[in-house]
């Protein structure tokens, strides 16, 4: 009996240690890339999965118990649970929305804390695996599809009111900018155009380059891009 109770408890600590892991390797690729949800977070996420499941199961056998308890109850709860966790980490600013692949990672990192739970290490450790790859080599082929991610605020003046916007919209394009929307106001008294873009940018726009595309269509009196 006190044999069985060690190689229990050996157990327990393997699948603890095992979740503390896969917790900690997700953890420490968020936080290299500065992101909100950070290496305490995922660890305590993943290790709290792997004892709630093997609670789970232990109620379910404890004698004077009923028969035929059910040992996926509180692992049903933790997969309904996680998801309040995973919407804290979503964040919109304007009408960029950033956390998402963070609230993902939060579902992985519970996920894989229920496999090593149940004793189930090899899908523990090759999900563990497959999330790395996705996380870091998709990401740079992600960038490289679609470069164009972040929502901005295209600002520009002109002094002449009559400068030709199919031009300046064609510049905008070439430069490499997505454009979305197009709002419009014109000063008529001080003869100014004042042209607001909704446009998509990639990280390494260069602002440089297309105002100087842009000077050539006529005076500009501000350029400005922000985060929309």
């Amino acid at each position: 009996m006190i044999m069985h109770f060690e190689n229990l408890y050996l157990e327990y600590a393997v699948r603890l240690s095992a979740s503390f892991l896969c917790g900690l390797v997700l953890g420490l690729e968020r936080k290299t890339k500065h992101h909100t949800v950070g290496i305490r977070t995922l660890v305590l996420i993943s290790m709290s999965s792997t004892l709630l499941s093997i609670i789970s199961y232990t109620m379910a056998e404890l004698p004077g118990r009923p028969q035929g308890g059910d040992p996926t109850r509180i692992a049903a709860q933790i997969v309904s649970g996680i998801g309040f966790l995973g919407a804290g980490a979503i964040i919109r600013q304007g009408l960029n929305v950033r956390g998402l692949t963070s609230a993902a990672v939060i579902w992985t990192a519970a996920a894989i804390g229920l496999a090593c739970g149940i004793g189930q290490y090899f899908i523990s450790f090759l999900t563990l695996i497959l999330a790395m790859v996705c996380l870091g080599i998709l990401e740079k082929l992600e960038y490289r599809l679609c470069p164009a991610e972040k929502s901005k605020k295209l600002i520009i003046v002109y002094e002449n009111h009559s400068v030709d916007i199919e031009l300046v919209q064609k510049e905008i394009i070439d430069a490499g900018l997505y454009k979305r929307d197009l709002n419009m106001s014109e000063s008529i008294e001080k003869e100014r155009i004042e042209l607001i873009f909704s446009v998509k940018a990639p990280e390494n726009f260069n602002m440089g380059h297309l105002t100087k595309r842009l000077m050539k269509l006529g005076k500009i009196i501000k350029i400005s891009i922000t985060d929309d």
